[in-house]
């Protein structure tokens, strides 16, 4: 990958496409994700993998990138504009979020939610909570 910035419009487009196994290809194999829509989080590809699927047979979100930081370190914020909708097309949430990446050797090590990034996500990200 050419450089972060690269990697993350990649993973999202990927996200958006449905399109799993381009997304994983971006990861490292013992991903560490934040599970916004369950809480928790899920380690390794297919945890990773398992965890999209069960989403996707419930709400059809769509994640674009709009501002990319890198930090010191290997981090990288990304702020995205989250659209999320039922699977009847219902809009549930519409917003802007942080997700927090670190990165090594040019692949995705770990995401974290920026709004619980402290509390190492415990509860589903308030973008899913009215389903």
């Amino acid at each position: 990958m050419a450089n972060t910035q690269t990697l993350i419009a990649h993973a999202y487009s990927a996200f958006n496409q449905r399109d799993v196994d381009g997304a994983l290809a971006l990861m490292s194999e013992n991903v560490s994700w934040a599970k916004a829509s369950e809480g928790g989080r899920v380690i390794g590809k297919e945890e990773v993998r398992a965890y999209w699927t069960r989403q996707w047979q419930e709400f059809d979100p769509h994640v674009e990138p709009i501002e990319v930081i890198d930090r010191e370190g290997g981090k990288t914020d990304v702020r995205v504009h989250q659209l999320v909708k039922s699977l009847g097309g219902d809009v549930l949430s519409d917003s802007e979020v942080w997700h927090i990446y670190s990165i090594a050797n040019g692949l995705i090590e770990r995401m974290d939610l920026k709004e619980s990034e402290a509390n190492s996500d415990p509860t589903p990200s308030a973008a899913f909570s009215r389903h």
